[in-house]
């Protein structure tokens, strides 16, 4: 995923915030990519949909469970809606 380059003239408040803000806006300092593992720092805390869903470790959340709390609001919501999203990247 390439990330578009900021222009200084043109784009001068972007300059001025952090690296990793522009990064997830889809801008680079410097023209560069995103590394290739890059969605590991989406997940700030691993488990913890499974842990509130009540899912066993080592087992595959039934999609049931994740389509029922994907409707859900807050993070619970959110977690499951990132799960169903990457789990259709897997494919």
């Amino acid at each position: 995923m390439a990330l578009k380059p900021v222009d200084p003239d043109k784009q001068k408040g972007l300059s001025m915030l952090p690296e990793d803000v522009r990064n997830q806006m889809g801008y680079a300092k410097k023209g560069g990519k995103v590394g290739e593992k890059w969605i590991q720092s989406a997940i700030k805390k691993p488990g913890a949909l499974r842990k509130s869903l009540g899912a066993k470790k080592g087992e595959p959340i039934p999609a049931k469970k994740l389509s029922a709390a994907a409707k859900k609001p807050g993070k619970l919501g959110q977690r499951a809606r990132l799960a169903q999203t990457l789990k259709k990247l897997g494919k």
